[in-house]
């Protein structure tokens, strides 16, 4: 996806729409470009009405005040994932985060502990590297929407549900200080195929997730499970590892104690 995509009709009809509003919003937006010594914050007083989004605010700068501001987005309704910014300082999707209740000054940034490559722009790629080969990008799932949940379940419960958008990653405050991290969002991966292998080689991955960088560095400030947008809740999933790995371990020592 360009790091700096043109005007679209919809961000033509958003800026219209923006553009018949009585109430105006600064928004304070960080700027860097290659090359630049150090990142910076532009201001623009961008026209809103009450459904106006972050992502409509941005666009509209993009197009009226300066079209070299680069974001990233794509399905404007909170399924890709692509728009993750921090807003006033906490982690969000631009595309569903409404202007009304941010103040009259809003600081628009990238999400924290990725490579800012330009403006708003991180580089993904640092993500997507964390998760473990065993990862699979796309399951079929195993059981139908109308399917009654088997005896002892009140109902299913989705954790296949994951955008990708890296808000959990930022949110999290040991990354800040561990950089070799897995982070939340590999981890809950590996506990949805954990908990439903299909095929995986889950001896792999639990080995995987058993490592000082792994399920042991979370500190379970479940800011995760706050900053996820798709009710995710990557902390429980962590815990839930944690108890898969510990369970194994008690197992093996008391199979050792019975052979000595």
């Amino acid at each position: 996806m360009s790091a700096q995509p043109q005007p679209s009709s919809d961000a033509g009809n958003s800026a219209g729409t923006a553009a018949t509003a009585s109430e105006s919003r600064r928004l304070r937006v960080f700027r860097f470009k290659r090359g630049d010594e150090r990142p910076h914050y532009e201001t623009f007083d961008v026209p809103t009405i009450a459904r106006t989004t972050v992502l409509d605010a941005l666009r509209w700068i993009q197009i009226h005040r300066d079209r070299t501001l680069a974001l990233r987005h794509s399905c404007l309704h909170a399924s890709c994932g692509t728009c993750g910014l921090r807003v006033n300082g906490r982690e969000a999707l631009a595309c569903v985060t409404t202007v009304r209740d941010l103040g009259r000054e809003i600081t628009v940034e990238p999400i924290a502990n990725l490579q800012v490559l330009t403006d708003l722009v991180v580089d993904m790629r640092e993500l997507f590297a964390r998760f473990p080969e065993e990862h699979a990008l796309v399951r079929e799932s195993e059981f139908l929407p109308e399917a009654d949940p088997p005896e002892g379940i009140e109902a299913f419960e989705r954790y296949e549900d994951c955008i990708e958008c890296g808000l959990c990653l930022s949110a999290c405050p040991v990354v800040v200080t561990a950089e070799r991290y897995v982070g939340p969002a590999a981890l809950a991966s590996a506990e949805r195929v954990v908990e439903e292998p299909r095929g995986a080689e889950v001896a792999n991955l639990l080995a995987w997730a058993d490592d000082p960088d792994g399920v042991w560095r979370c500190h379970a400030i479940f800011e995760c499970t706050v900053a996820c947008p798709s009710n995710v809740n990557p902390a429980a999933r962590i815990m839930s590892l944690r108890g898969t790995l510990l369970g194994r371990q008690l197992r093996a020592q008391r199979r050792e104690e019975r052979t000595t």
